[in-house]
């Protein structure tokens, strides 16, 4: 009768110790990794912007580049308000014909 208590309690712990690192490699693939994938793509993004560019800030201001400074890291955005300068990391997405989806391109 006694050792079925110890075995019963035996497993359980084991049990703990493989089930906690499943846990963390299930939140680093599906969390983490997804996560900084993004941020390098929008980052290179941002670097390899060019003028005439139309794209959307990260606040949502529809533009085109109109000029780049790459002393001070910050671009010129003609909207319909007029021309805004912007750091490039306010850059979120270039809405140009190869980023738009199949559906747009046909209209």
């Amino acid at each position: 009768m006694y050792h079925t208590i110890f075995l019963q309690a035996g497993g359980a712990g084991l049990s703990n110790i493989i089930i906690i690192p499943l846990m963390f490699l299930v939140i680093y693939l599906f969390m983490i990794r997804p996560q900084m994938r993004r941020q390098k793509q929008e980052k290179k993004f941002q670097e390899s912007i060019k003028r005439g560019a139309k794209v959307v800030t990260t606040s949502g201001i529809h533009g085109k580049v109109v000029e780049l400074n790459d002393n001070d890291n910050t671009c010129v955005i003609e909207t319909g308000a007029g021309k805004i300068k912007f750091e490039r990391s306010a850059l979120s997405m270039e809405l140009s014909k190869k980023y738009l989806p199949q559906e747009t391109k046909k209209k």
